[in-house]
């Protein structure tokens, strides 16, 4: 895969909805340089790693082909607390895969989200992996597990095939919007 298939796994998902993003695990930024491209300048990203160096390969590629995208570096493990708050939209691209058991970390990531956020999943469409790739989720496994961490709507964006387990695909979902004071209560009369 290159930057305009990365840019057309996400861009359906992202056109849209600009504003504060989230990269979690992020490595060298294929995926991060893709969310700067279809954001052009409307936005904001927080792009996360665990790997210093893959951090600074990252910066110094945003810096030549972005370099007006505003881009905030953290060396940190997506997995633990990251302090993030209110974010439009959090974005995981080859990722999850790497984490055995999910649903207490996706909480807590989904947590981040303002209500009505998106978040957008980008893996590999099989249910066993391999060494490489120890722990991947279908698009089926995935829509059966969003609503269990607070993600509603999941649906699928975009597909490629892959060497490795089949193909890729992309899925967007959204966190429920709080009702404002005008919607009618739950129930009412």
């Amino acid at each position: 895969m290159d930057h305009n298939d990365h840019v057309a796994l996400i861009r359906a998902a992202i056109d849209d909805w600009p504003g504060a993003w989230a990269d979690l695990g992020s490595g060298t930024g294929a995926f991060t340089l893709a969310l700067a491209d279809v954001l052009g300048g409307r936005g904001s990203i927080v792009s996360v790693d665990r790997d210093g160096g893959a951090l600074a390969e990252q910066r110094r590629h945003m810096e030549s082909r972005f370099p007006a995208t505003n881009v905030r570096y953290a060396n940190a493990d997506f997995t633990g607390a990251l302090g993030l708050r209110g974010l439009d939209g959090i974005l995981m691209a080859n990722s999850l895969h790497f984490v055995r058991d999910r649903d207490p970390v996706l909480r807590r990531i989904v947590g981040a989200l303002r209500p009505g956020g998106r978040f957008v999943l980008v893996e590999y469409d099989a249910d066993h992996g391999n060494p490489w790739v120890p722990h991947p989720l279908s698009f089926a496994t995935w829509q059966r597990a969003a609503p269990t961490v607070g993600l509603a709507g999941t649906r699928l964006i975009g597909r490629v095939p892959s060497r490795f387990l089949g193909a890729i695909y992309s899925a967007a979902s959204e966190t429920p919007a709080r009702p404002s004071a005008a919607d009618p209560s739950p129930g009412g009369s």
